[in-house]
């Protein structure tokens, strides 16, 4: 099931072209339609494309359970598609599926760990998010770098 999905950070309208060209079936996208950097109308190219698409907008200073809960249900619902998972720059979808991919056995711990680190090393409120309790008095490091503590998401 793992080679039937995809994430990234925040596709243009060509890229999501390109995405239904590849087959994927179903978007999911985990950032506010209000970012600064969000694909306006992002739902309407979408339909004109014949691509499912959900939107769980995920604040990325207060990850919720909930919020991973509606996505779980998304990934549930839509296990036998192609699906692409997005937010703004792949922090939120990383560390999503650093749950996901563990509850549902789809990555050991330790490769789940590889993958989301290749993107971040979540910290504060996200470090409590995916059970990094080492971490939750630190800052982000996005792909090596410190940022503060909300980043650039």
């Amino acid at each position: 099931m793992r080679e039937k999905i995809t994430t990234s950070g925040q596709p243009s309208a060509a890229q999501l072209t390109a995405l239904k060209a590849a087959d994927v079936t179903t978007i999911i996208n985990l950032a506010p339609h209000d970012h600064p950097r969000s694909l306006k109308d992002e739902a309407a190219i979408c339909a004109g494309l014949g691509l499912n698409y959900i939107h769980i907008p995920v604040a990325f200073d207060t990850p919720r359970q909930s919020d991973y809960d509606r996505f779980r249900r998304a990934m549930d619902s839509h296990a036998h598609d192609h699906v692409h998972v997005h937010c703004i720059v792949n922090a939120r979808v990383s560390a999503f599926f650093y749950r996901y991919d563990q509850e549902t056995g789809l990555l050991s711990e330790a490769d789940a760990r590889t993958r989301m680190q290749a993107i971040w090393n979540p910290g504060g409120v996200w470090a409590e998010f995916i059970g990094d309790m080492t971490r939750t008095g630190e800052d982000h490091l996005y792909a090596g770098r410190d940022y503060p503590r909300f980043g650039d998401e």
